[in-house]
């Protein structure tokens, strides 16, 4: 479904992404895991359009989409969170993901219509696939971390995507709503058959739940495999998982 081949994106001198390679096949949940600055989310922005490669190119369903606009990406039916919480605080999680649906349906500009009467079931229909439809009237800044992070989820199923990508979906949660979005990101791949790309720092996370793994050190690809594959191999183990010299 999506082939990243040899991507690269430098910023003042730095090289954040270096010849970067991803594939990912329909109805996978495939982990990029890497230390703190090996481009990870670069990679991701690279992907959405939120920045232009300087080379390489990303295929989705075998169409070129490299240096597309975000806008454009999102119509292929890509949908992606952040790793910081992206949500409009002072709107109720209803209106949250209503804007969402507007926008898919490109009914964001009508100011003649008002907003309230529509894509009202299928607004809660996403709420409640997301555990959120008890919350629905709440204000999204009185919310838990844990439920926004998970509101961005729903926001981003607005998007009636293929495709979703997830920026640590769990970072800072309590471990009652790590459980829930790890739940959830399963649920989504069997149950709604999406393909998922996401990117953790919690191995028991991404060994528990990828069905393949790539990882990323400075910028470049390490390896893509398995998760056995990735527990034993000797380049993982050096740089990034300390050295050890037993599969994990």
């Amino acid at each position: 479904m999506l082939e990243v081949t040899s991507i690269s994106k430098t910023f003042a001198g730095f090289k954040a992404v270096n010849s970067a390679n991803l594939t990912v096949r329909k109805g996978e949940i495939v982990a990029v895991i890497g230390p703190n600055g090996a481009g990870k989310t670069t990679l991701f922005n690279l992907i959405t359009g939120i920045v232009k490669p300087d080379s390489g190119r990303v295929l989705f369903k075998n169409e070129d989409i490299t240096g597309l606009q975000p806008h454009e990406i999102s119509r292929k039916r890509i949908s992606r969170s952040f790793q910081v919480v992206n949500v409009f605080q002072r709107l109720t999680v209803f209106e949250n993901v209503q804007i969402s649906v507007l926008s898919r349906e490109r009914m964001t500009w009508n100011i003649f219509t008002p907003s309230a009467g529509l894509a009202v079931k299928e607004t809660d229909t996403i709420l409640e696939s997301v555990g959120l439809l008890d919350k629905k009237n709440r204000t999204t800044a009185l919310l838990s971390h844990g439920d926004r992070k998970v509101l961005e989820i729903a926001m981003a199923l607005g998007g009636d995507p293929e495709f979703l990508i997830l920026d640590e979906p769990t970072a800072g949660m309590a471990a009652e709503e790590t459980s829930r979005c790890i739940e959830l990101i399963k649920m989504l791949s069997r149950t709604m058959g999406l393909t998922i790309l996401f990117c953790e720092h919690d191995m028991e996370i991404v060994f528990g739940i990828a069905s393949r793994i790539m990882v990323m050190v400075r910028g470049c690809t390490v390896i893509q495999g398995s998760c056995d594959e990735v527990r034993c191999n000797e380049a993982v183990q050096d740089a990034y998982l300390g050295g050890s010299d037993v599969c994990l």
